[in-house]
């Protein structure tokens, strides 16, 4: 299980932005495990990420955005950041 970030962890945008991330993946029909694959991201980190512990980078965000079918536009209005 990766390390939560240390100064982020917990913060409502994040989780704001891991709720969303699993939302649409569950419309999409994707398991966690799936999405990970897909997007190249190991799957526990997918999990830390979606439970809002880690400060995802931006081009991790993009593949899990390209890999949903989604814009990292779309997944920021989903998230309501």
């Amino acid at each position: 299980m990766p390390n939560p970030s240390p100064k982020y962890a917990s913060d409502p945008a994040l989780v704001s932005l891991g709720v969303a991330i699993r939302g649409i993946r569950l419309v999409r029909g994707f398991s966690q495990e799936d999405l990970a694959l897909q997007s190249q991201i190991e799957r526990s980190y997918m999990s830390s990420i979606e439970r809002g512990m880690q400060n995802v980078g931006v081009m991790t965000l993009v593949r899990i955005c390209a890999t949903l079918g989604v814009s990292v536009a779309e997944l920021m209005s989903a998230a309501k950041l």
